[in-house]
């Protein structure tokens, strides 16, 4: 007797939870200076170097004329919707809202590390919402190294930022593109030690000893993304991966609002509308307080 196949009658199980991408954390939001604002746009102050003279017994004190202005951060607009049918979030285990704000999270992570520190265009509030790092930074800033990345040529950007006038140790702070991770653990010191120590149970990844954060969104790219990509190539080519070591405190980030997400209703359709969007600013308080390491092509 032959048997009946029901298969397709029993519904298949599962899990509540959806699978997601790790919610990467941005380098931007986690290391740089923030600055609340209240408005679209806030210009912090700045004040050039004050230099200091000797006085003579009876001598007239020179005055001081430190150059005094301001670092202009403008609120961008990050966001995305997505439309949801009522069922799927009625019939389903799965959290669906949850999934998509922490695939969305992920991606704005990436985009605004790519917009703030590795995009090439020239600003136009839109593409490119800010001028980058990498951008603004001259080419005294930048070190090139073919294809490998080595103890010298890590040291040699080291020695860019800390020959400046603004390198601080306890302000200091390495962001990089994750590739450069397989890199730093084959390499090591006079001393065979390695220069870079994974973190353990919270602890930050350090190299030379200096906390190091990685991110998927420092590779050049023309215009912000959160899917920089490209093949490496001469200097300034979409593709090539960046590291940057500087002081945090010139890194200034504008907190207008959010990350934050809203439901809202498609009466007409039965679907349910999911926004969610942040505003930032970003801007440079001197480029000069940073070193610029790019990988390039060659051998």
């Amino acid at each position: 007797m032959a048997r009946v196949n029901a298969d397709a009658w029993i519904p298949e199980e599962y899990d509540s939870e959806v699978i997601t991408r790790v919610n990467q954390n941005s380098v931007v939001e986690a290391l740089a200076n923030r600055k609340n604002m209240g408005s679209d746009v806030i210009e912090v102050p700045r004040m050039g170097a004050v230099s200091v003279n000797s006085v003579a017994k009876g001598a007239t004190y020179v005055d001081s004329e430190p150059t005094l202005d301001v670092v202009t951060l403008t609120t961008r607009k990050f966001g995305n919707t997505f439309t949801i049918a009522e069922e799927d979030l009625d019939d389903t285990l799965a959290d669906t809202i949850t999934g998509y704000q922490n695939e969305w999270a992920t991606s704005y992570a990436r985009r605004l590390d790519n917009a703030a520190i590795a995009c090439t265009g020239t600003e136009n509030g839109g593409t490119i919402p800010f001028t980058s790092l990498y951008k603004a930074a001259g080419s005294g800033q930048k070190v090139a190294t073919a294809g490998v990345v080595t103890y010298a040529k890590l040291s040699e950007v080291f020695g860019v930022y800390e020959g400046g006038d603004f390198a601080n140790d306890a302000d200091t702070v390495v962001m990089a593109h994750q590739t450069f991770k397989s890199a730093f653990r084959g390499i090591l010191d006079d001393n065979k030690r390695p220069i870079f120590v994974e973190g353990l149970a919270g602890t930050p990844s350090t190299l030379f000893g200096v906390p190091v954060q990685f991110s998927y969104g420092l590779k050049l790219s023309a215009t912000a993304t959160d899917t920089p990509t490209g093949t490496i190539g001469a200097v300034g080519t979409a593709g090539n991966p960046i590291l940057v070591v500087g002081n945090r405190q010139h890194l200034l980030l504008g907190v207008r609002g959010g990350p934050e997400s809203k439901m809202g209703e498609e009466f007409r359709s039965d679907e349910a509308i999911l926004k969610v969007r942040a505003r930032r600013g970003f801007g440079i308080a001197r480029t000069t307080a940073f070193g610029i390491l790019e990988v390039t092509a060659g051998s």
